[in-house]
Order: structure tokens, then C-alpha cells, then sequence
């Protein structure tokens, strides 16, 4: 992944972000608010990228005047965005794209491969929007004139807060880490635009009608949706569907508007439209760390509690530990029962983050062991990893003592110079591992 950097269009300076080495270049051009660096905190939507940064180079952007592209006055009409993308494409040297347009990124990208369908090499409509507005001519928006106004009206109040999350993705309804993805949600709203910002960016998108865009869209298309869609009626993407020429059309399951929570539900199909090919012809290996945490005495805990306020404290665990792999840049691959199964880009993040998670569980009443391990994984295409550096990393953390970080010598070799002190724990044989292993502690 490539740092944050900028695009000149006109005066505009244009934030961008580039992921990936595919032979592919896919312009992700997504929906309402955005801010690059907020966005990539959230490990759910960090994988979401990486899944597609397998078979293409994802190039991603935030939009005039939010996130850390130059803040603008007034309202930016289509026409001008569209000569964002093609800044952004010139600045990473690419001649022709896919587009991949989400929610309100879809009117933006279905006007580019209108009018320039010379860079565009296919266009991909995720929960796209046609014409949010509501009324007799078309009843698939998202509120009628007077709703609008209602929502406008009181904007101030909610900005920020992240309530919207659970109509976003309504499958987090009865997730435990609701309330870290709806804290995360209101920092990259107050992150990507202020109030007034947004009010007058919606105001314009409420006016926004591509149906007469669409019958000229003449490059490959395809079109996807979620049939109970609770922010974009599937409506709009089955009137599409019958006005682009040639578009394929699949309608997915579920009401999530946006698919990062399910990438299987696209990702393939996404794949097989652009390569021709669903999977990857073999698995993704790269250097990574993983950590392992591990309730210390959760049977006798269990026990003392009874069935339903263990689940109570367990669900208080979970969120805890999440809210850290947040912070860290963690990935959470794995949860069974009452320990976590996380990856990490950098060792030093995965140690800083089970030292959190330690002190963050104390606080509840628990105790946790960690173990960390740097090594080279396979990473599935359902989000899982494997491989003998798992394995190890394992059995790390079931050799560490309470409230303790037992990490290996890979991981204290990388990290030299990050200011942290290690205890010799001596030499470990660890449980299905053929070769011996020096364990050390981390020093509080």
C-alpha cells in the first residue's frame, strides 16, 4: 500500500490512495462521505481493499472538498468530479480504468464511462444510485422533498455520532462490536466534512437524475445489489439493468448498502467480470504478525458467573479487544470464544496492541495472555489465514503468563530500536513445532 498522496486538478489539490500491483487498474469511486486515512482504521474495510488489491491496482480517492482533499466553497457539480478521476488516473499513469462506482459514486461513474469511455475499461455499479429523490416519476428514491427537508433541518444534531452505521449495514445489528464500528463511523463523518459541508454536498446529490446518462453507457457493465437495500431501493439498480446495454446484472442477498462486511458476496463476482477467472490460482502468502490473546481462568470464571453474565462480560471482552485492533490497525481474523486471532502489517503495532488489550480487559475484571509471532501466512479468500507461522503464534500465547506478552524471536529481532524491553524466557519446545524456539516477555 502506497502513502496518501495528491492530484492537481485545476486549483484542487485531490487526496489519493494506491493498493495493489494487479495488472488492472480499478478506480474505486465510493459513496457519500470519505477520508483515506479514517477509512483505512477500520480493518473490515482495510481487507475489503485487499481482497480486490489481489487481481488489480485499487486506486482510491477522496473527493473535492471532504477528507483531506482541498476543502472547497460552495457545491462541486459532476462534471467537475469527473475531472478529479481523470486527474487522479493521470497522476498514478493510468490510460484506461475500471470504475467502480458505490452508492452516490455511482452517477459520477456512470457519467464518466458515459463521456469518456476511452478510459474506461468497465464499470461496476455497487449499491449505485440513480435519482434519490422521490415522487410519482420515481418511486425508488430515497425520500421525497419534504423528508428531505425534515433530515436537513436537524443534520447538526446527528453529524458525527455514526447512527447511521446500522442502516448502512444492517447485518451488524447483533454484532458485539457495534459500538466500535458506530464510533468509527462518526469519526469519519466528523473527519470527512463538517456539517454545513455535508448539508450543501447532499443538498446536491438530492438533485442529482443520471436516467438520461444511462442509454449512453457502452462499455462492459455490471451491476450489483442488495435486494433489501435500506439506504438505495434495488429498484434503481433493476432500471439500470434494463437500460445499460449489455449490463449483467446479479442481485445479492441481505440489506447491507455497502458490501465490505461480506466481501464474498461481490469480490468473486467482481473478479470473474474483470479476469474471467473467480479465485486466485493460488494463495496469498506475505510476511505478517499475528497475535493471539487468551482469557486467563475463563472455565472457573464461567463457572462463578453462571451462563448469562459470563455472556454479558464475554460480549464487554470482545468489544474491548476490538476497540484496540482499531486503534492498532489490526486485523481480526478469528474469534473462538474467548480469544482472538489477529494480524498486524508491523510487530511493533501487534505488541503496543496486546499491551492495550491487557490493561483495557483489567478494567472489566480480566486477565488475558498474549503471544505474538512474525512469519510468513497464506490468506484465504474468505478472510481467514494459515500456515506454520499461525501455528506458532499459538502456541506463543498459550506459553505466556497472566497479563503477560510472550513474543518470539522474529518478532524481538524486528523490532529493534522501538523502545521496548524484553526478558529472556529461555528456550521453548512448542507443541507441534519441529525446531525449538527463544521466547521473550515484554517489560511493562
Amino acid at each position: 500500500m502506497s502513502e496518501v498522496a495528491f492530484a492537481r486538478s485545476g486549483d484542487v489539490h485531490v487526496a489519493y490512495r494506491v493498493v495493489g500491483t494487479g495488472p488492472i487498474d480499478l478506480v474505486y469511486v465510493m459513496g457519500a462521505y470519505t477520508h483515506l486515512d479514517v477509512f483505512w482504521e477500520l480493518p473490515t474495510f482495510r481487507r475489503y481493499c485487499e481482497r480486490f488489491a489481489e487481481f488489480t491496482r485499487l486506486i482510491l480517492f477522496d473527493k473535492r472538498g471532504m477528507g483531506m482533499s482541498d476543502r472547497v466553497p460552495g457545491t462541486v457539480p459532476l462534471d467537475v468530479r469527473m475531472d478529479d478521476i481523470r486527474a487522479v488516473m493521470d497522476a498514478v499513469g493510468s490510460e484506461s480504468a475500471a470504475l467502480m462506482g458505490e452508492s452516490e459514486g455511482g452517477p459520477l461513474s456512470m457519467l464518466f464511462a458515459a463521456a469518456h469511455p476511452e478510459r474506461t475499461r468497465a464499470l461496476i455499479l455497487q449499491g449505485a444510485e440513480v435519482r434519490e429523490r422521490t415522487d410519482a416519476d420515481w418511486p425508488w428514491g430515497e425520500s421525497t422533498p419534504e423528508e428531505y427537508e425534515e433530515y436537513a433541518a436537524t443534520l447538526s444534531e446527528r453529524w458525527g455520532k455514526g447512527g447511521a452505521m446500522t442502516v448502512v449495514a444492517p447485518s451488524l445489528a447483533n454484532d458485539p462490536a457495534l459500538p466500535a464500528y458506530v464510533a468509527w463511523f462518526g469519526k469519519m463523518q466528523r473527519n470527512a466534512a463538517t456539517p454545513s459541508t455535508w448539508a450543501a454536498f447532499s443538498r446536491m446529490a438530492f438533485d442529482i437524475d443520471v436516467r438520461d446518462v444511462a442509454p449512453s453507457i457502452h462499455v462492459p457493465t455490471l451491476i450489483l445489489h442488495a435486494v433489501g437495500d435500506r439506504i438505495c431501493h434495488v429498484g434503481n439498480a433493476r432500471w439500470l439493468a434494463e437500460r445499460i446495454d449489455g449490463a449483467r446484472y446479479l442481485e445479492r442477498p441481505g440489506a447491507d448498502h455497502i458490501a465490505w462486511f461480506d466481501p464474498d458476496s461481490i469480490v468473486p463476482d467482481i473478479r470473474e467480470f474483470l479476469t474471467g477467472t473467480r479465485e486466485p490460482s493460488e494463495p496469498d502468502r506475505v510476511l505478517a504478525t499475528v497475535l493471539f490473546t487468551d482469557i486467563v481462568g475463563s472455565t472457573e470464571r464461567a463457572t462463578q458467573l453462571g451462563d448469562r453474565r459470563w455472556r454479558d462480560l464475554l460480549e464487554s471482552h470482545h468489544e474491548a479487544v476490538r476497540a484496540q485492533l482499531i486503534r492498532y490497525r489490526g486485523r481480526e481474523v478469528d474469534t473462538a470464544g474467548d480469544g482472538f486471532l489477529a494480524v498486524f502489517d508491523g510487530p511493533a503495532r501487534a505488541i503496543r496492541a496486546a499491551q492495550a488489550v491487557i490493561e483495557a480487559v483489567k478494567q472489566i475484571g480480566l486477565h488475558v495472555r498474549a503471544g505474538v509471532h512474525t512469519g510468513e501466512i497464506e490468506q484465504l479468500s474468505d478472510g481467514g489465514v494459515r500456515g506454520i507461522a499461525v501455528h506458532i503464534g499459538a502456541r506463543v500465547a498459550a506459553a505466556a503468563d497472566s497479563d503477560e506478552v510472550l513474543v518470539s524471536s522474529s518478532v524481538r529481532d524486528l523490532v529493534a530500536g522501538s523502545g521496548f524491553t524484553f526478558i529472556d524466557r529461555g528456550v521453548h519446545t512448542l507443541k507441534g513445532v519441529e525446531e525449538e524456539r527463544r521466547l521473550y516477555a515484554v517489560s511493562a
